[in-house]
């Protein structure tokens, strides 16, 4: 155990991620006390019952009432009203953060809501599940995962310092970026391929000349990694989309030129092409794992339930 990094964190949205965060700071002893709030009755119903935060309050002005840092883990679409909501309320010299995918739109959304004297440090950990809601969450979520801070441009270094020490405390590698490179990078890694699970997962159900039955029971690894993702929760996604347009067109038209031409590597027999294609598609794999963002264990690195 640490000495706490903050003597308060509140958490505003009790989710995977937030929840995770609770269990990693606990996990750690990064915070004195974490107070939490959800919209919902029915969630902070839950956050009690599991035991999740220190103190689960009924208003998100009650929870970062003295709070020396305050983290957003809310649907993008909906931050800047949660922190119209909480300004008021903040204790001068508390840090401001979040856990939103995309960050201009948040920087744009939240930033002018911050008061003076208080901190606004934009993050996003890259890290998650299919899961939602309060007992999604466990500590281990962010080891060996990476955290993104979007610091802005004036902002003093001592409290992105702190932040940092808070994400690597909960077993997370730190890096910083701007928010339009942010938004790009993530359009890439995460936003597109979202999209294009959403989209597989569509087409095989408009598919009716092969049944529910027949996609359900023989589903091979990738249509069933794909469904994975597409089980995300929707309302992030939609506010995802809707806030990265540009980054996220932008890589769906490469998406779609590259589609072209295996397309026509296919019609024309171009076997060359299309092993010289799979063959770099592979390398990338392989970095991937040898950067410890993955294992080559089989079935995608997942361990079977009841394992």
């Amino acid at each position: 155990m640490t000495a706490p990094i903050y003597d308060r964190v509140a958490l505003i949205g009790l989710g995977l991620i937030a929840s995770s965060m609770f269990w990693a700071m606990k996990r750690a002893g990064l915070a004195g006390e974490v107070t939490g709030y959800a919209r919902s009755a029915e969630t902070r119903d839950t956050a009690r019952r599991i035991g999740l935060c220190d103190r689960v309050c009924d208003s998100a002005s009650e929870a970062v009432a003295d709070a020396d840092l305050v983290v957003l883990a809310v649907p993008v679409g909906a931050m800047a009203a949660v922190a119209a909501e909480i300004a008021p309320h903040l204790k001068p010299g508390a840090t401001v953060t979040d856990v939103g995918s995309v960050k201009q739109s948040v920087i744009d959304s939240v930033g002018p809501h911050i008061p003076e004297g208080v901190f606004f440090v934009p993050g996003h950990p890259l890290a998650g599940t299919e899961h939602s809601g309060p007992e999604s969450g466990f500590a281990e979520l962010f080891d060996n995962r990476w955290t993104l801070l979007v610091p802005l441009p004036d902002t003093a270094p001592e409290p992105v310092a702190r932040l940092r020490g808070l994400w690597e405390g909960m077993g997370a590698h730190v890096d910083e970026m701007d928010p339009a490179h942010h938004d790009l990078v993530l359009a890439v890694t995460s936003h597109t391929p979202h999209l294009i699970a959403y989209t597989m997962v569509g087409v095989a159900d408009d598919l009716r000349r092969v049944t529910d039955s027949e996609v359900i029971k023989y589903s091979a690894a990738g249509f069933r990694d794909f469904t994975r993702i597409a089980a995300s929760d929707p309302t992030m996604w939609r506010d995802v989309f809707l806030t990265n347009k540009a980054a996220t067109l932008e890589i769906l038209g490469r998406f779609t030129e590259e589609l072209f031409a295996l397309q026509r590597a296919i019609r024309t027999g171009d076997g060359d092409q299309l092993f010289d294609y799979f063959t770099h598609t592979r390398a990338i794999r392989r970095g991937i794992i040898e950067a410890g963002q993955d294992t080559d264990a089989p079935d995608f690195g997942r361990v079977k339930a009841g394992s």
